[in-house]
């Protein structure tokens, strides 16, 4: 038997190791990712067996055993016997604290006592691993990086089964499957559940600018009215362009000549996004491609993709020109003007930064010096995407070397009895870095800052004409793609209202790992949290209606600030600022607590809070009025108690009638709705909604008209619009002017022939009734005859009120 062996993390690493080293360093074991799993609580303490609401915390840590699937036991089986005669153990896993994890937790299992050594390398190449193996160094300097990976890793288990089981045991009494609770995951679905709601309960709200065309001696150009405080009535708007209508006056004219540095190099974060915006890919298919250009057969032309940094260490500074060179000699980057020398930039604004790498196993994604030479024979074999991706790194890297954007910013004011006219103007000096991005436009240039303004010389003449209303209204923020989602878990700290733990949580990693984000996501779809809408990423109800029931039970369970100040502590091990116990501690105490919260709310012997909503969808939704006056009614009659829940669950009060009201000779509940067939129009507009919100009507809707009339109520969502209503009134009231605020409502009114002469919103409050449209409602309104005027959605006289009033627009 060899006296030393190698471990790698997989197969595809082995055969790579293999080819650059051979036998040097003993035989070569691949590992299939995590070979060992953690033992499940009643492994540890037979009592736990049972599901109950308590810290799942043994004494110590959570033991190992084999992994099961794959060829996971062959693999584990051939390196345990390795390491009876190793005196030597060269760990070749992956440079992360994951791949610090598998490889070390097999030594740790077999009580591995030989000498080990750490082998690190960002690139698959062969140079690049025969260089890793002459710098490797004793596995002892990277105790840190293992603590904090048994640390997540011991934190997560007891965490996720601690509260999953609190969770399931008290807020799904009877619910048909798990409550998954993830600490990570719940926070995710959080982030995308608030701005769903947010987008939903919006109500936009009408202002105006106005636009006129400058004259001056050397040409013609825009110039715009927009206050920071919105004009939100059109007779003032009317006014200002009645003052500009030949209007002249002297222009206050500032020019500055400025310059932009390049954008910082791309981590796995950075890449997800660019990829999500500009190709519409999911995150896992960035780290998917990526993956294949690190390692794949043939490839191997970038560095390790799942970087968390962007920066580069300065000892890579001397492979510059070969990168350069080696990516000049193909044709799309060949007309890249990289200056001679390059421009090597340092410290944090700069691409070069030792200090930013602190904390951190891998630098940046960028091209690999050792195989850049072999570019030209291995772009054919590269398939579409693959070529994307490369070029986006590539242009990256490139751009870090070349001069700063310059340009020169010109802009122009004018007081126009007391308004303020504005013109902006940016006229490229030179173009620097935006040369290796030649298509690409930054959205601060687009609309009025991308025109070219003529020469202006401050105090010059400039006369206004032809001036303009332009109609504009709010908006709600947009939906979350997948790089934008996980650039919000990445920077969780905007989620945190406290101004010194923002500023500590911005220098964490936010929530979760570049490698873990994507399989967050894809969790929670397969889970039927989330769904895909086109390029976005939405809730489906059943994620909705488990974040609401969480966040009432204890809004820390979906809090993603709270989640990010966990992994602030687990990063810390990395640094020697935090001891693997004490961060384990720590999430624990915060474990602790919330099933604390959560024992003191639950319902006494009552109904499940989150019962079939997670279950197969039926029963999650209220009844129908007349079912709910029926049982009122009822109870009242016979002196019966409804049991708790009756009012917003279905199935309760379905039950609670079938027990105690009498049957009809045919076997039909007497009083009730229930025998009414569903009507075509109820399915024809239920399938609407279900298609509109990706949910699938349940079987037990279909069953009767009363049953499709409250899940349709439910799911359209008018008892939420009711109650946002305060909210939209508020801040339409904060923002418009007194006298635009709507009237009291009268059975009946009577236009006002005089209307002309008060103002527009005077107007559509005597002649309608004020109405609220959330946001993305337009088109039904508009049918059911809404009408939008400068003081915001109305019903004009005579149009019937009553479909308004049932989806809580009044």
């Amino acid at each position: 038997m060899a006296d030393q062996i190698v471990i790698t993390e997989k197969s595809s690493q082995a055969k790579d190791v293999r080819a650059a080293v051979g036998s040097r360093y003993g035989d070569i074991l691949p590992a299939e990712g995590h070979l060992l799993d953690l033992l499940e609580p009643e492994d540890v303490v037979p009592d736990w067996k049972r599901w109950s609401p308590i810290l799942l915390r043994p004494e110590g840590l959570y033991g190992t055993r084999p992994a099961e699937g794959g060829n996971k036991a062959a693999k584990l089986k051939a390196i345990r016997e390795a390491l009876r005669t190793a005196k030597r153990v060269w760990l070749a896993t992956d440079c992360d604290r994951e791949g610090q994890l598998i490889g070390q937790e097999i030594l740790e299992h077999y009580e591995y006592r030989g000498q080990v050594m750490r082998v690190l390398f960002t690139a698959q190449d062969s140079q690049t691993i025969r260089d890793a193996f002459g710098r490797a160094k004793p596995n002892a300097e990277y105790a840190r990086l293992y603590a904090a990976a048994v640390a997540r890793r011991q934190a997560d288990q007891i965490y996720n089964l601690s509260l999953t089981r609190t969770a399931t045991v008290i807020l799904g009494q009877g619910a048909r499957r798990v409550i998954g609770v993830g600490r990570v995951k719940t926070p995710t679905l959080a982030i995308v559940c608030k701005r769903e709601l947010e987008i939903r309960n919006f109500v936009p709200i009408a202002y105006f600018e106005v636009v006129a065309t400058a004259k001056v001696a050397a040409g013609q150009f825009q110039m715009r009215h927009a206050p920071q405080e919105r004009i939100v009535r059109r007779e003032i708007a009317q006014d200002i362009a009645n003052a500009v209508e030949g209007f002249e006056g002297a222009l206050a004219v500032r020019v500055e000549d400025k310059r932009q540095g390049p954008p910082k190099l791309h981590d796995l974060p950075s890449l997800q996004k660019l990829c999500s915006s500009r190709f519409g890919w999911p995150a896992s298919k960035t780290l998917e491609v990526a993956q294949e250009l690190y390692d794949g057969q043939g490839k191997k032309i970038i560095t390790y993709p799942r970087a968390e940094v962007r920066y580069l260490p300065q000892s890579l500074i001397s492979d510059v020109p070969k990168i350069v060179s080696g990516l000049q000699v193909g044709q799309s980057f060949s007309t890249i003007p990289v200056p001679e020398p390059p421009v090597i930039r340092k410290g944090p604004s700069g691409a070069f930064y030792d200090k930013g790498l602190e904390g951190a196993s891998h630098h940046a994604v960028i091209p690999n010096v050792n195989t850049i030479g072999k570019l030209p024979e291995v772009w054919p074999r590269l398939s579409s995407d693959e070529k994307k991706l490369f070029d986006v790194i590539a242009r990256a890297y490139l751009a870090a070397l070349m001069p700063d954007f310059r340009y020169r910013q010109t802009t122009a004011t004018l007081d126009v009895r007391g308004f303020e006219f504005r013109a902006s103007g940016r006229q490229p000096i030179d173009l620097g870095w935006r040369a290796a991005f030649p298509d690409w436009q930054p959205p601060d240039e687009k609309g009025d800052e991308a025109q070219l303004l003529p020469p202006l010389r401050n105090g010059e003449i400039a006369q206004l004409q032809e001036p303009k209303i332009e109609d504009k209204e709010t908006r709600p923020p947009p939906r979350y793609n997948e790089g934008t989602l996980i650039e919000a878990m990445q920077n969780a700290w905007r989620f945190v209202n406290d101004e010194v733990l923002r500023e500590r949580l911005k220098e964490a990693k936010g929530i979760g790992t570049p490698a873990t984000r994507a399989e967050i996501i894809s969790g929670l779809k397969r889970q039927g949290f989330l769904m895909a809408q086109g390029k976005h990423i939405v809730p489906t109800e059943t994620g909705l209606s488990l974040f609401g029931v969480l966040k009432q039970a204890d809004p820390a369970l979906v809090d993603p600030g709270v989640t990010a100040q966990l992994e602030c502590l687990l990063d810390d091990v990395v640094v020697g600022k935090q001891e693997m116990v004490g961060a384990i501690d720590a999430v624990c105490d915060v474990a602790l607590r919330i099933i604390g919260k959560l024992k003191e709310g639950a319902p006494a012997g009552g109904p499940p809070l989150l019962g079939a909503a997670v279950g197969n969808g039926s029963g999650s939704y209220p009844p129908t009025p007349a079912m709910k006056r029926f049982a009122d009614s009822f109870a009242r009659q016979r002196g019966i108690k409804p049991p708790a829940g009756y009012k917003t669950s279905i199935s309760i009060c379905r039950k609670f009638l079938n027990e105690h009201v009498p049957k009809k000779a045919n076997g039909e509940t007497a009083g009730t709705l229930a025998t009414k067939p569903v009507s075509p129009a109820q399915l024809s507009y239920a399938k609407t909604i279900a298609q509109g919100k990706g949910v699938v009507i349940p079987d037990e809707a279909k069953a009767s008209s009363a049953a499709m009339s409250a899940w349709i109520d439910s799911n359209r969502g008018a008892k939420r619009r009711k109650r946002s209503r305060k909210t939209g009134n508020k801040l339409a009231e904060s923002i418009a002017p007194q006298s635009t605020a709507p009237t009291k409502r009268s059975g009946k009114r009577k236009a006002d022939t005089n209307a002309a002469a008060s103002t527009p919103a005077q107007a559509n409050s005597l002649a309608g009734t004020p109405l609220r449209i959330p946001y993305g409602n337009k088109d039904v309104a508009l049918k059911l005859g809404a009408r939008y005027g400068s003081a915001g959605w109305y019903a004009p006289p005579g149009v019937d009120l009553s479909a308004f009033g049932e989806r809580g627009w009044l």
